[in-house]
């Protein structure tokens, strides 16, 4: 079975993990290293992120 492409770009995983305080773990042991609940809160994060981004872009200039 093939494996999706990811949604978010690397750049943004990395940003979002050294936030939340585990990219020792991305670099020791890649992306499969990490706890789920991290990858949970990882998305949950990016999730937010993209919302905040939508309503900035809804606000009047």
């Amino acid at each position: 079975m093939a494996r999706r492409n990811g949604v978010m770009s690397e750049q943004l995983k990395e940003e979002i993990a050294k936030e939340l305080g585990f990219y020792d773990v991305v670099q020791r042991e890649g992306w499969g290293g990490i706890k789920s609940r991290d990858a949970g809160n990882m998305v949950k994060r990016a999730i937010e992120m993209a919302g905040q981004g939508m309503a900035d872009k809804d606000r009047p200039q």
